[in-house]
């Protein structure tokens, strides 16, 4: 499976969550391979980092130079990481993957910018429609703050996306592991972010948990 995890705004925490995924699926045995399509390059220098460190299991990442139905179907599992700074590669990634997975922080502005992508999705789509699939991404972890729930609920009416009720918050050891290299189970197994993040990687590949 294709899989882009992406968004029009930058901030959303596609790299992070993109890394964590791969070293999930890495780690229950899944071929698995990325895409970093994004001039930033940030999940490519996270992948040079747990390289460098020498931890297990390793990596398998791409340019933009991977964005061929040859290459991507080269692994059980290819996860893209791609932004609106080079809409070459995100129209042409699109039009190539089998599901969009978008992070969602938790703003009014980042709704309306999820709405704006689910039609970019959709015009590049038209024969052959992808499933979009959203979920809140560095949630506020105090109950008093009603915003992301608020955005939630927003999230769910959002015609031609699939909501998904795991939400990871925003905690400090999403960014120590991310520096490190390190995927967030990987450096605190039994934290609040490794218990989010097992939900939503469960969400996402149910036949690898069943």
């Amino acid at each position: 499976m294709i899989t882009i995890i992406g968004s029009f705004k930058g901030g959303s925490g596609k790299s992070t969550v993109t890394f964590n995924l791969a070293v999930w699926l890495a780690m229950a045995e899944v071929k698995v391979q990325l895409i970093d399509a994004d001039p930033q390059a940030t999940l490519a220098d996270v992948v040079e980092v747990r390289m460098e460190e020498g931890f297990d299991p390793p990596l398998r990442i791409g340019d933009k130079s991977g964005l061929t139905p040859e290459r991507l179907n080269a692994a059980d599992e290819t996860l893209i990481d791609v932004g609106t700074a080079d809409m070459d590669s995100m129209h042409r990634a699109l039009a190539l993957c089998d599901r969009v997975v978008v992070p969602v922080p938790p703003s009014q502005a980042d709704i309306w910018s999820t709405q704006r992508y689910i039609r970019l999705v959709n015009s590049v789509q038209r024969d052959k429609p992808a499933d979009i699939l959203g979920f809140i991404n560095r949630g506020d972890t105090h109950h008093a703050v009603r915003e992301t729930d608020e955005a939630a609920a927003a999230l769910v009416s959002l015609p031609g996306i699939k909501f998904l009720k795991p939400r990871l918050c925003q905690r400090t050891v999403f960014r120590r592991s991310f520096s490190e290299g390190l995927a967030v189970f990987e450096l605190e197994p039994r934290g609040k972010g490794a218990r989010e993040f097992f939900a939503l990687a469960a969400a996402l590949y149910p036949n690898l948990v069943s």
